[in-house]
This record gives structure tokens, C-alpha cells and sequence, in this order.
């Protein structure tokens, strides 16, 4: 289950969120296939402005991006991940501004199989 956590400026946000989960959801579907449509998760979290930095400058968009930790082991994960990457940093230069491509960052978080329940049972992807 694909989960994506993405922080950005607030004002940069404003307006775009359906687009930009729309596309993010793309993103991953592109690399996943069509069955992983109706478990991808977005949360979009905006920052107001002046109240985030990296190496001392406004920071660009950030990614959490939860994944099964599978994904990490399996022997295309260097390609599968660069295709996420590559997908959801398009997703948001696309929808946000091509001026935040080169800041965009991409962290994935791996969660073991048996740790993702959804209803209180556990999940089958």
C-alpha cells in the first residue's frame, strides 16, 4: 500500500491539491500497474511560508513515501524506486512548478508485510 506524505508550501498547494493527488496516484500506477489505483494514499501537508528551511533556504517539496519493505529486497528495487522517484518528483514539478524539480526530495520508508492493517485486518497488498 502505497502511502505518499508530502510536505509542501502552503501557498504552493493552494488550488492544486486535487490535480496533484490525482497525479501522484498516476505516478505510482504508472510503475505499479492499475490494481494499485485504489490503494494509493496521499496526504498533503502544507507548510506556511518563512516556517521551513533546508541548508538554510526556503526548502522545496518533501516525500514520505511508505512502501512494503519487500520492495526494498526485490532485485529491480534500484529500478522500481527510480521510477517512483522520477514519477512523483514529474507529478510535482508538473503541478506545482518546474522551479521546484531540482529541490524535490523523495525518502521511502519501508514497512515490514505484516505491519499495514486496513479496517483493523490485515492488508493483502
Amino acid at each position: 500500500m502505497p502511502h505518499l506524505t508530502v510536505y509542501a508550501l502552503e501557498s504552493d498547494l493552494t488550488g492544486a491539491e486535487p490535480d496533484l493527488i490525482a497525479r501522484l496516484t498516476e505516478a505510482v500506477v504508472d510503475v505499479y500497474g492499475e490494481w494499485a489505483r485504489e490503494s494509493v494514499v496521499v496526504l498533503l501537508v502544507g507548510m506556511p511560508l518563512n516556517r521551513w528551511g533546508a541548508g538554510a533556504k526556503m526548502a522545496a517539496p518533501r516525500v514520505s513515501f511508505g512502501i512494503r519493505a519487500t520492495v526494498l529486497e526485490r532485485p529491480d528495487a534500484a529500478d522500481v524506486l527510480s521510477r517512483l522517484a522520477a514519477g512523483v518528483t514529474d507529478a510535482i514539478a508538473t503541478t506545482l512548478g518546474e522551479q521546484l524539480r531540482p529541490g524535490v526530495t523523495v525518502e521511502f520508508v519501508g514497512a515490514p508485510d505484516a505491519q499495514t492493517f486496513i479496517g483493523g485486518a490485515l492488508a493483502t497488498h
